[in-house]
């Protein structure tokens, strides 16, 4: 019998077992002497002034002239024993004895708090061992790839964060014989480059085609052996044989992203078809639109107009239809992924997913399972800090977009893109500067009013600007290149190269002191500095003695005369839509 039915047989109230001990100030479980029971360990008790050794075999110091209580003694210390249960006949006072003063009567509340704070005890051990098993299996399903350099080694919070989502071709998993390319080592079939703001109030997911027309580089790539291979570059190639292709690993994508578009990727993601087939099932589905019935015998999609939801393999099969859609291209196959991962972001915000502890786990099961991801996020406790992160994202904050682009003018049989001339750059500026594409709460004004009035006031003349150029991340010659170009074709004669900063920067700032003011002014408006480039520091000299501004600059430095200030708002774009839109697909 366990000590529940035990309190109730001797007529006592089971939270009545739970009392507090004087000595230590804490809730302990006191039996009835009917039912002897092996103590309930309490916190050590340091010993008492003068008790030698290590106290007692429980644990307790023994302290002279006084004997430990065993098991069935009465306890040594002033400890209250059980109260009777209501309604239980009153005790007699032994012989001889005054009977004492009633004591005052707990209440209801303190005694289902008691017993309620011995069963969270159980309850707090068991869910944390729980979880510690349910931790140590996703840890087991997460697979790495470890793409050296080209992702980060771990994941920061408190910045600003890229990730390149990789759907691959690669016909792996059982019922996928019939997919995709047969014995395609996995090229990147599906890929969206995935920007989260440094305020977590916005993202921006950008679709990347498969046919679109890149360099790719040269690309390091780690082997078995532990190694390091180098696959060649290829020049004006699709966009999806940066992966699998020649041995090229999701590193290499991350790397042909970076040169086609001058945004960096941190981390990536990879899924394959199975990943779709087993996340839509664990979120029980995931709820689309079509508004015309598609009966697509290629990806196997049979749909009737309107409403449906979708999962396993019809989930599939409506990520990869391509000829049900629009001019039977990849473009509008695009808009309809879009479509898909928008909804899906709004089943898990809305529905019970996040609230149900089995369809939790069971996507957190399935996630860890389909994905492969870099080292630098391949712990589970990183993938979780990831998802929060993504979490805090408002979902109608969240664009949708795909890279602007063209026909490829150098073909006759229109079969693949090439970057849209003037539309790109802006695109990938915006998400390269952290600019959202929707309209989000204002920020704080005032650090941007500050770096704004450090471009307004009066300037001097060029030839009075003195100033000191290092290279501190930028090509290499680019400190002497701005010095010939300053000195040349804008008049800053007092200028000098000073060779190599200390450090590298990310970022080209210009360090002058406030009598330099006019100076700074007057060089920022030459080189297109953004306020946010200026810093005011203390006054350093320059070969002659003399004081002179530091202009350091940093990797996104472009060129001398390109100018650096950042947008500040996106470009237009006709074609986009955001998380929070139920659209239908035609």
């Amino acid at each position: 019998m366990d000590a529940q039915g035990r309190g109730r047989a001797d007529n006592i109230d089971p939270a009545d077992q739970w009392v507090l001990n004087p000595n230590t100030g804490e809730y302990e479980l006191r039996l009835g002497p009917s039912a002897p029971q092996s103590p309930i360990p309490g916190p050590r008790r340091p010993a008492s002034p003068g008790a030698g050794g290590d106290g007692a075999a429980e644990g307790r110091g023994a302290t002279p002239g006084r004997q430990q209580a065993s098991e069935t003694d009465a306890p040594a210390r002033a400890v209250p024993g059980p109260r009777r249960r209501r309604g239980a006949p009153p005790e007699e006072p032994p012989p001889g004895r005054r009977g004492r003063r009633p004591e005052k009567k707990k209440s209801k509340t303190k005694k289902v708090l008691m017993w309620t704070s011995g069963a969270m005890a159980l309850v707090v051990v068991g869910v944390g061992t729980t979880v510690y098993l349910v931790y140590k299996h996703l840890e087991g399903n997460v697979t790495t790839t470890d793409v050296g350099g080209a992702a980060k080694a771990s994941f920061s919070k408190d910045e600003a964060f890229n990730i390149l989502i990789i759907g691959t071709d690669k016909r792996t998993g059982k019922g996928n014989e019939g997919y995709g390319d047969k014995g395609s080592p996995g090229h990147a079939d599906t890929n969206v480059l995935l920007h989260v703001s440094k305020d977590r109030t916005n993202a921006t997911a950008l679709s990347i085609p498969r046919d679109l027309i890149v360099d790719i580089p040269d690309c390091p790539t780690k082997q078995p052996d532990g190694t390091t291979k180098i696959v060649p570059g290829t020049d004006h190639t699709r966009f999806n044989v940066s992966l699998g292709q020649d041995g090229r690993d999701p590193g290499c994508a991350m790397l042909t992203v970076k040169a086609a578009t001058g945004i960096v990727p941190d981390h990536f993601m990879m899924a394959d078809f199975n990943a779709v087939k087993t996340l839509t099932t664990a979120v029980g589905g995931v709820d689309v639109c079509l508004k015309n019935a598609v009966k697509d015998k290629d990806s196997r999609l049979d749909l009737p107009a309107g409403p449906s939801k979708v999962e396993g393999e019809q989930a599939l099969a409506f990520v990869r239809a391509r000829k049900a859609w629009g001019n039977k291209g990849d473009l509008d196959r695009i808009k309809v992924q879009q479509q898909f991962l928008s909804s899906l972001m709004r089943q898990m915000a809305s529905g019970d997913t996040l609230t149900d502890p089995a369809k939790l786990y069971d996507l957190a099961d399935a996630a860890t399972k389909a994905l492969t991801v870099d080292t630098g996020i391949g712990k589970v406790s990183t993938l979780k800090d990831v998802a929060l992160e993504l979490k805090k994202v408002p979902p109608k904050n969240i664009t949708f977009l795909t890279v602007p682009v063209v026909d490829n003018p150098a073909e006759t049989v229109k079969a693949t893109v090439v970057l849209h001339p003037t539309d790109a750059r802006p695109v990938f500026d915006a998400i390269a500067n952290d600019v959202s594409f929707t309209q989000v709460k204002k920020k704080e004004k005032a650090a941007k009013n500050a770096e704004a009035a450090r471009l307004k006031g009066t300037q001097s003349e060029a030839s009075e600007v003195r100033v000191r150029i290092l290279n501190g991340g930028a090509v290499s010659g680019a400190a002497q290149d701005t010095l010939v170009w300053l000195q040349t074709t804008q008049g800053v004669s007092k200028s000098e190269n000073e060779g190599n900063a200390p450090r590298k920067l990310s970022k080209t700032t210009l360090e002058y002191d406030a009598d330099q003011a006019p100076q700074a002014r007057k060089l920022a408006a030459l080189m297109g500095l953004p306020g946010s480039a200026l810093k005011l520091g203390e006054s350093v000299t320059n070969s002659q003695g003399l004081p002179t501004m530091t202009l350091t600059l940093g990797k996104d430095f472009k060129g001398a005369g390109v100018p650096l200030v950042a947008p500040t708002k996106p470009p237009e774009i006709k074609e986009k839509s955001t998380a929070d839109k139920v659209e239908c697909a035609s």
